[in-house]
């Protein structure tokens, strides 16, 4: 008897599940470590240190995947500005997990997996079945729960961190749209470009220490002076770097290999790191409302990942 092969599309759809998964594992260390630094030193020097330290790293990743002269073929200048877009996701979720708990932060960035699946149909034309619409609809209540308007918990952070998820579901989507013209590790290094040159630029603006005045907690990351930091602080920015090569190359891969709608459920897993170490280091742990929304987006995701498993195009 003859073996048939694994469907092409089915072992695509399981190496970006992988892919993901294994990024957001990554990437949950790192929000660790920026959440630690976040009380003494400003966002933009974190980045600086960890953008400087990924770089040959991502280099060394593109020259032995596809060569360095990939770096020049055509669409550098679209790849160039996804990494604008990825460096305003992160920038917004850093800025917000310096005045939320983890886990608070991780749940309002969940918006991103429903952004990516309406964009996915209006950018790529993948069809979404209606019972597809009314779960992400549905998701998009539980973010509206969690950001809290009009109670006395909101905080402008809330919102910046669902703008990290839209801005982090248009910079996936486009990661499929480019990826027949650039590997995983030249998206990651164009954004790891942009992430060095936008960091650089708040320096410029912050680094004199002209604006440590302000009193929030996320604004004073994003404005505080520039810190001489201590060895331990110095090696924890660069792990950042280590981090950011492997963690960005594995999340582009995944987009790039399967479609949008199929691995973007499975961005919730980084909700089980948040909510992990948030207790672990922080002792934060989501209150009744905040787990009433998460369980809503949650629940959201996981009818989105059933219904494409069935292979439903029509809900």
């Amino acid at each position: 008897m003859t073996t048939m092969p694994v469907p092409a599309l089915r072992r695509d759809s399981l190496q970006g599940i992988a892919c993901l998964c294994a990024g957001l594992a990554v990437f949950s260390i790192q929000d660790l470590i920026l959440k630690k630094l976040s009380g003494d030193y400003p966002l933009y020097e974190a980045m600086i240190v960890r953008s400087l330290t990924a770089m040959p790293l991502l280099l060394g990743i593109v020259h032995y995947t596809s060569g360095l002269k990939s770096l020049l073929t055509q669409g550098w200048s679209q790849a160039m500005l996804r990494g604008f877009v990825m460096f305003t996701a992160y920038t917004c979720y850093y800025l917000a997990l310096a005045a939320l708990p983890l886990a608070t932060t991780v749940a309002l960035y969940f918006s991103a997996p429903l952004f990516i699946t309406v964009l996915s149909v209006l950018v790529l034309k993948e069809k979404v079945g209606t019972r597809r619409w009314l779960a992400v609809a549905a998701g998009f209540v539980g973010v509206i729960i969690m950001l809290r308007p009009g109670g006395m918990l909101f905080d402008w952070a809330r919102i910046i961190a669902a703008i990290s998820g839209l801005c982090y579901g248009l910079s996936m989507v486009t990661a499929r749209q480019l990826g027949g013209q650039h590997s995983a590790a030249v998206l990651a290094l164009y954004g790891n470009v942009v992430f060095l040159l936008g960091a650089c630029l708040f320096a410029l603006m912050f680094a004199s220490g002209n604006f440590s005045h302000v009193q929030h907690k996320s604004l004073e990351f994003f404005m505080r002076g520039w810190v001489s930091p201590t060895r331990n602080d110095l090696i924890l920015m660069m792990s950042c770097g280590v981090i950011a090569a492997l963690g960005l190359t594995l999340l582009t891969q995944a987009y790039r290999v399967a479609e949008a709608n199929v691995v973007a459920p499975f961005e919730y897993t980084a909700l089980i790191w948040g909510v992990i170490y948030g207790w672990i280091f922080w002792r934060d742990w989501p209150d009744t409302t905040a787990w009433i929304g998460i369980s809503i987006i949650v629940g959201a995701g996981l009818y989105v990942l059933y219904r494409e498993r069935l292979g439903q195009t029509q809900g």
